[in-house]
């Protein structure tokens, strides 16, 4: 089974970032399980997302950007799509890779304490930058199993510790509500799973991992398993700070303190191991999509051991320690992204739609009516989130 797992734990492993531990942690603090429904259906729909991309990397082995630029025949559309792509996603990730550095920083602090804190960012930059220098596709596919695996249990325990009511859960999930105040964490909840530039990692990685369309089917079962996880781990990440007495979060270590009466100090080290974990593997796939995308966009084809794509991966890994290091707070680039991705994310579903219902393109693995169904109603959800993300950051919500 372990030898068939490959791309979806990365994929997992990106969008269970600090954000999302963030995200989480402020859903079941203000709204105890009563938002479950927004990550099922964040998961349902990265799953739907996920898998058209993998099938498309698959078939074509090809990334997701070589078959827009193929597909599209008019020269300015293509050139303007493929610059805000670029620009979403490179610029996009060295501003969020101080905040996943940000967040590994913070499971070591609970792990080792605060005496060595300005030399932890400096720590996490060279473990992330030699795991991408030294290691293959396998390597990196083998440290990301285990980091997930840590992360996975680490906030899976913290949960069940609580002693949630199982019944309560169901009904978060199942039954939708939206409460006063919760639209914004609803958003931020979807903001945070169904994740564009994964898109791009996916189908890249997947031709890495399967040569052949025999490859096809344990794709598509690694890509459902592997978010699947990642979706529980989120879950319980909101199971866990529903608990939390006093609602008085301010930041995700708090969640730990929250939990220190249930079973003392060791709270901080479940939490922190699994900080520390939800960082390093963002702090690490942040970079990767981005060379990836810069792959395809410039035509390059190019693989991990080359030059060009390490000085993408590099210059994103340096800005994220730099920006932390120094306590710089990218707040302009950070909503330039924010607005950037709520543009990107419908614009990239509808495209990703499209090539795969290409005959030309997918053969007979082109989408079925079903998953078109799904298709357009996650791009409707996507728009919709999508806008009043984009009012969000520029004030008028």
């Amino acid at each position: 089974m372990f030898k068939k797992i490959g791309p979806g734990v990365l994929v997992a492993a990106a969008f269970i970032g600090p954000g999302t531990v963030t995200a989480c942690t402020l859903a079941g603090v203000e709204f105890g399980y009563e938002l479950l429904w927004a990550m099922l259906l964040s998961v349902l729909a990265t799953i739907v997302l996920q898998e058209m991309a993998a099938r498309l990397g698959v078939i074509t082995q090809n990334g997701l950007a070589d078959a827009i630029k193929t597909e599209l025949h008019t020269p300015w559309i293509r050139t303007i799509l493929l610059f805000v792509i670029l620009g979403a996603i490179v610029v996009g990730n060295a501003a969020y890779e101080a905040g996943n550095i940000g967040g590994a920083t913070l499971g070591l602090e609970a792990l080792f304490g605060q005496d060595f804190m300005v030399y932890y960012p400096w720590i996490l930059g060279a473990f992330a930058f030699l795991l991408l220098y030294l290691g293959n596709y396998k390597t990196l596919e083998k440290v990301f199993i285990t980091l997930v695996v840590i992360m996975s249990l680490s906030f899976v325990i913290t949960a069940l510790l609580t002693k949630p009511d199982i019944t309560k859960i169901v009904q978060g999930m199942f039954m939708p509500s939206m409460p006063a105040g919760s639209l914004l964490t609803v958003i931020a909840l979807v903001g945070t799973t169904v994740v564009p530039y994964n898109l791009f990692l996916h189908a890249s990685l997947v031709s890495e991992k399967w040569k052949t369309k025999d490859g096809l089917k344990s794709a598509r079962r690694d890509t459902f398993i592997s978010i699947g996880l990642g979706g529980l781990v989120s879950m319980a990440i909101i199971v866990a700070a529903a608990f939390i007495p006093g609602k008085n979060v301010k930041d995700v270590m708090d969640l730990a303190k929250g939990l220190e009466p249930l079973y003392g100090n060791s709270a901080k080290y479940f939490m922190g191991i699994g900080l520390f974990a939800a960082g390093i593997t963002s702090a690490i796939t942040a970079p990767l999509a981005a060379a990836y995308v810069a792959n395809s966009c410039f035509g390059w084809k190019v693989g991990l051991k080359d030059l060009k794509f390490k000085l993408v991966w590099m210059t994103i890994l340096a800005f994220g320690v730099l920006f932390h290091s120094f306590g710089i707070q990218p707040i302009e680039i950070i909503k330039f992204a924010q607005v950037a991705n709520g543009i990107l994310l419908p614009v990239i579903a509808v495209f990703l739609l499209w090539v795969v219902n290409r005959a030309s393109v997918m053969g007979t693995f082109k989408n079925t009516l079903l998953q078109n169904i799904f298709g357009i109603a996650i791009i409707i959800l996507s728009i919709v989130l999508g806008a009043k993300s984009i009012f969000k950051v520029v004030g008028l919500l």
